[in-house]
């Protein structure tokens, strides 16, 4: 969540640079491509970069400019796995094509991070690793989920104990965490700009400014219509999120929309060091609180949702409010930035990728799915589209699945703020029951100290009970 040319310390939402400005050409004459891809997101210009090294003739069309909403609007926290958990995974596609989705997503961290070297696109900044802390006591289950993930996904992890994590985020709000070393973030805004540019030039051509006003998806040959001019594609692939518009209003009314509010705080100094020590990424198990620290010495902080357009502005309060739970230590808090991305949720909780008709391809629902899987997505449908790779069928049992509308929207809102609510009240009750045991053990201590400096012994469950001498005298006297 970094803002254009400006530094991680920014944050998004940076002014756009003179030359990419210049870029913004709208598409104004009728085209006949192989592949026309709709949104320049993350996804979408994956699939564009792939399909132009494969040698297609490649076209991206943007309604407004590259990564203008979410997809320049995150954390850029690259970590593996799914918005639907490892177990409710298995649980509805068996443990061999959960194994096989939870590999693509382990690719898909691996494309980004070879995307973000420097010779590749210099200037993101990359740090390592990600924490994914628990706001309860998960001791036991801590054990068997680094177990799954580890022996049965390959996945390189390590548990964290309560000491450690407290020892480096000192806090007494979070417990144990599952620490994903080969994790890693980056400046997200500039790596979207980036794959834009590796795009241009392997050959696709990027028009910014252009929304598409209909489609014609039936037939060989796809024709899209754009306000100036008018294509016919081989292959179409949709890769917006909710803003596709009236002529995609079916695929777009599969998603939840949800806007995610974050902010880049001022300059902290050494009160930020004493407070966190960990450069990853921090992510909690509840999805309530997500921050990082960036330019040394400030935080990268997204917590509040809604699921309308709130001004990112009036939510300066919520974010203060929420570090200041967190870490109470820092004190009030000065905010530098504040910013907020649209993004589409699914109903169950995985992203939308695969074939839709012949020729036509979807890449969407990626609210909660990371950069990962955006990556592994172009990848999939690149190589459908031009290799006949058939692996976008593990995401078959997720079909398009209508959101509800307006109505789902306020039961999403309904829904997050039970959760939010319930996660708060286990939080609570964790940190009740640990204060309650630490003040147990410190009534003991106190308890053996003052025996002790008495002379007395502790009291013994044997006390009453018949003493040596008089066991023998029973012994020895005869029985009636």
């Amino acid at each position: 969540m970094t803002s254009e040319g400006t530094g991680a310390a920014d944050g998004p939402g940076g002014t756009e640079s003179t030359a990419a400005a210049l870029q913004r050409a709208g598409l104004t004459v009728d085209l006949d491509v192989e592949v026309c891809v709709v949104g320049a997101g993350l996804a979408g210009l994956t699939v564009a970069l792939e399909a132009a090294r494969a040698g297609a003739n490649v076209v991206v069309l943007e309604g407004r400019h590259v990564g203008w909403n979410a997809s320049g609007h995150h954390l850029g926290t690259v970590m593996p796995g799914y918005a639907l958990p490892l177990s409710d995974l298995i649980a509805r596609v068996g443990f061999d094509d959960a194994y096989e989705l939870w590999s693509l997503s382990r690719a898909g961290l691996d494309y980004v991070r070879t995307h973000a070297a420097e010779h590749v696109i210099p200037g993101l900044g990359l740090t390592e690793g990600a924490l994914e802390v628990s706001n309860v006591d998960i001791g036991d289950r801590l054990i068997s989920r680094l177990q799954m993930l580890a022996e049965d996904f390959a996945t390189e992890v390590e548990g964290w104990q309560v000491d450690r994590v407290r020892d480096t985020l000192r806090t007494g709000r979070y417990f144990h965490a599952v620490h994903y070393p080969r994790a890693f973030q980056i400046d997200g805004r500039k790596y979207v700009h980036g794959l834009a540019e590796l795009a241009r030039n392997a050959g696709a051509r990027i028009f910014e400014d252009t929304p598409v006003v209909s489609i014609d998806p039936f037939g060989i040959r796809k024709r899209i219509v754009t306000p100036k001019a008018r294509l016919r594609a081989s292959h179409l692939v949709l890769a917006g999120n909710i803003h596709l518009g009236d002529a995609l209003r079916r695929l777009s009314g599969t998603l939840v929309p949800v806007w995610r509010h974050a902010a880049v705080t001022a300059p902290l100094g050494a009160r930020l060091a004493e407070a966190v020590t960990f450069q990853g990424s921090v992510v909690d198990t509840d999805g309530i609180d997500h921050f990082r620290i960036v330019g040394g010495d400030r935080l990268m902080w997204a917590s509040p949702e809604t699921t309308w357009d709130a001004q990112s502005e009036r939510q300066t309060g919520a974010i203060c409010r929420r570090i200041r739970t967190i870490f109470p230590q820092l004190g009030a808090v000065e905010i530098a930035k504040v910013f907020s991305g649209a993004i589409g949720q699914t109903v169950h909780g995985m992203p939308q990728i695969g074939r839709l008709l012949p020729g036509l391809w979807v890449a969407s629902g990626f609210g909660r799915q990371g950069l990962s899987t955006s990556a592994m997505a172009g990848q999939l449908i690149a190589g459908g589209m031009l290799e006949g790779d058939d692996r976008w069928r593990l995401f078959s049992p997720f079909e398009l699945v209508w959101a509800g509308g307006n109505i789902g929207r306020a039961a999403g809102y309904a829904i997050g703020l039970a959760e939010r609510t319930r996660s708060a009240a286990a939080g609570s009750l964790a940190r009740y029951r640990e204060r309650s045991r630490i003040r147990a053990r410190e009534k003991e201590t106190r308890l053996a100290e003052a025996n002790r400096r008495a002379g007395a012994r502790p009291p013994r469950s044997a006390a009453r009970q018949p003493q040596p001498e008089r066991l023998e005298e029973t012994a020895d006297t005869p029985s009636p």
